[in-house]
């Protein structure tokens, strides 16, 4: 892979909302020499204020919004797909039969179908593919693993995950898919789980080993709503593997003080908490005091590029997302999502957010107990879907 031409070419769809960060990790890329933007993939194109710092040889990298048209003119080596959930596969598909290497937002297909379908395609054109699940970077992961494998904490017998954010009513507003089920048609799966806090679900699959679609056995979802959407904004699931661990994760974009999301390794003599935005790992065990590590993290647009330099192994391939997706499936075939009553959640005026009183509480004991909101007492939630 060596003989690509570099800095690598990049193409960018998809480069406002969360694209914006994208936009500044490739200058920074861009600066160490590693990538050149070659070219951006929108419906309005980026302003010169937006592209501050990003001449190229003399000029702004080129815009379309036919995003195959723009990979032919521009000669790109990788291209980086932010763009809706719903259109991930086709334009995966297209950069792949092109011979375009990969980093695909996450969630990467809104259902098993069409995550199969991109992978299968993908894998077809001999591309590579990185998904975008940017704590699988977080050198926390590798080394919470070697604490498991040590026995540091003793057996593991399960794995939480808490997320307890905000979001204003505004952020449903901020895309005419977001919030949505599905929408023309299409499967879209905008929820707590499957797109804000699919960190906490993908890591906590990850630190547990159970990454590939046959690692699931059984799936259980308590999925809810407080804001006026389609999809799911407070929710729970919880999931058997193979080898029969349980692994529960409960989410909330209606806390009442939002705080970092993070994934609780339970042992039989210990426990291992992971903030993974922070790449922060608390190890707690019998006998001993508690352990704090602060860990680095590899950026994943960087490891593509070492991986098409075979100097690195490639750190989030599409199959190493499939227990992820069976997730996702299992919340897309679920009912929809309940509202919550009226009593159950008031507006914060001050945030124009709703939140949900006691919410906090359920998310933090659900990764502690690894029960559903239904088996913790809400009075709210009702009773659990099950998957297989």
């Amino acid at each position: 892979m060596s003989d690509l031409e570099c800095p690598f070419p990049v193409v960018l769809a998809g480069a406002r909302g969360h694209g914006r960060w994208h936009l500044e990790n490739i200058r920074r890329l861009q600066d160490k020499g590693l990538v050149r933007l070659a070219g951006i993939c929108e419906l309005t194109p980026l302003t010169d204020e937006e592209l501050a710092g990003f001449l190229t040889r003399g000029e702004l990298p080129e815009q379309s919004a036919d995003f195959g048209a723009l990979l032919d003119s521009t000669g790109a080596a990788i291209a980086v797909i932010c763009t809706p959930i719903p259109t991930h596969t086709d334009l995966a598909l297209t950069a792949a039969a092109r011979g375009v290497h990969l980093l695909l937002e996450k969630p990467p297909a809104p259902s098993y179908a069409e995550f199969r379908r991109m992978a299968d395609g993908v894998a077809a054109a001999g591309v590579v593919c990185q998904i975008g699940f940017q704590s699988m970077g977080s050198h926390a992961v590798p080394a919470i693993r070697e604490l498991i494998a040590r026995g540091t904490i003793g057996s593991v017998h399960g794995i939480g995950g808490a997320g307890a954010w905000g979001r204003a009513e505004e952020y449903y507003r901020r895309a005419p898919w977001a919030g949505r089920r599905r929408m023309n048609g299409a499967d879209v799966v905008d929820g707590v789980l499957t797109n804000p806090l699919a960190h906490a679900v993908a890591t906590a699959l990850a630190l547990d080993g159970a990454t590939r679609a046959e690692d699931v056995t059984g799936i259980e979802t308590e999925l809810l709503r407080a804001n006026d959407i389609e999809s799911d904004d407070t929710s729970c699931v919880r999931v058997t593997t193979a080898r029969g661990s349980r692994i529960t994760v409960a989410a909330t974009l209606c806390a009442e003080h939002p705080d970092e999301p993070y994934v609780l390794v339970h042992g039989t003599s210990g426990r291992i908490t992971f903030w993974y935005k922070q790449d922060r790992v608390l190890v707690q065990r019998s006998g001993h005091g508690p352990q704090e590590l602060s860990l680095g993290r590899t950026d994943l647009l960087e490891n593509l590029v070492e991986h098409l330099e075979g100097r690195a192994e490639l750190l989030v391939t599409p199959d190493e997302t499939g227990a992820f997706m069976k997730v996702v499936e299992a919340i897309r075939q679920a009912p929809d999502p309940v509202a919550l009553p009226d009593g159950a959640w008031y507006l914060d005026a001050d945030e124009h957010r709703r939140v949900v009183p006691g919410v906090d509480g359920l998310v933090a004991a659900a990764a502690d107990t690894l029960a559903l909101y239904s088996e913790l007492g809400a009075s709210w939630a009702l009773s659990k879907e099950v998957s297989t």
